[in-house]
């Protein structure tokens, strides 16, 4: 089985590659670096060949709705053009628990709700392609704890609303992705999620005071997930969709063992 990882050099899918190639698969990572660019078109054709599944986990350059609106329109339509004439026989997409209702839940050109509003745009293209195929939603990363406490910070004080939230590792997140590409298109969606579910605030805490971060987090009720009004479960998955295996604090102490890249 030959396996196309679109984004197969950024963080998911340089974890998803090698799990795969442990697998025994034959796995090609794409990225524009590596001269298969799903933009320009680059590459694709020649990528195509042979192929029994892509895997697109990449993203948009940033959050703004137009750029990620032109980025997921272009880059979905390229591939699922290529995979069509290639014959490939299932295409599988990285995307976002709760994804409805975080592009509902804010401004578009205020918020990231115009992000989010953009990733139902390329799920909508998949599902109208014809091509069969499985969207993972996933629950936020461990690795973008601290980037979540950045952005919710108000005169040195970390606000969060009070909703639940299941963070996972990166890589658990490249191993559910991995599960559903060497099984059978689903047709439809499938959540995964962290192993431990929490109120938001305790695993931003977690991870600040991890890194020694002196600031307070609380919870606000007017407080939105980067801008966006959330409910209790919009962050979490449906219950009984398959978990990740690594706790937060378990990354916690694996990321403090790994030296940091230089």
């Amino acid at each position: 089985m030959k396996i196309v990882v679109i984004g197969g050099t950024g963080l998911i899918g340089s974890k998803l590659v090698t799990k795969l190639t442990e697998h025994e698969r034959e796995v090609v990572p794409a990225s524009p670096r590596l001269g298969i660019n799903s933009i320009t078109g680059e590459g694709l054709a020649e990528a195509m060949v042979g192929t029994s599944v892509v895997v697109d986990v990449s993203n948009s350059p940033n959050f703004e709705y137009e750029t990620a609106l032109e980025f997921f329109r272009t880059s979905t339509h390229n591939l699922l053009a290529a995979e069509q004439a290639a014959g490939v026989g299932h295409h599988v997409a990285l995307s976002v628990v709760g994804t409805a209702n975080l592009a509902e839940g804010g401004d578009l050109a205020t918020t990231t709700a115009g992000y989010f509003k953009a990733k139902l745009t390329q799920e909508e293209m998949i599902r109208a392609s014809g091509i069969p195929f499985s969207i993972v939603h996933a629950t936020q990363f461990f690795e973008f704890i601290t980037s979540i406490a950045d952005a919710s910070t108000i005169n040195g004080v970390v606000r969060v609303p009070p909703v639940l939230f299941q963070p996972m590792a990166a890589d658990d997140v490249a191993a559910g992705v991995g599960r559903v590409a060497i099984g059978a298109a689903v047709n439809g969606l499938v959540e995964i999620g962290g192993p431990e579910r929490f109120q938001f605030d305790e695993p931003i805490h977690r991870a600040l005071a991890a890194s020694k971060d002196p600031r307070p987090v609380v919870t606000d009720p007017n407080a939105g997930y980067y801008g966006i009004k959330v409910t209790e479960r919009t962050l979490v998955p449906r219950d009984g969709a398959p978990l990740g295996e690594i706790r937060l604090d378990d990354w916690i102490r694996m990321s403090a063992a790994t030296p940091a890249a230089v």
